[in-house]
């Protein structure tokens, strides 16, 4: 995904798993004082989880081709 960034290639791919790791389990854990959920939160939660195993599984395992 980030061929542009030659070498450091992995090291940019780590740290956008990290990243896009921590907002998909915020977005989808999340709950307010009442314990319901937020839309918008679950939803951007799901979409950082899809591109999280995107990069995983294409970038950095090499097992999938999307």
């Amino acid at each position: 995904m980030f061929e542009f960034a030659g070498q450091y290639e992995s090291f940019i791919n780590m740290v956008f798993l990290a990243v896009t790791g921590y907002i998909a389990l915020h977005g989808i854990r999340f709950r307010d004082e009442d314990g319901n959920t937020d839309f918008v939160r679950l939803l951007f939660g799901s979409i950082a989880a899809v591109f999280f195993f995107m990069v995983l599984f294409q970038d950095v395992l090499g097992i999938a081709t999307f």
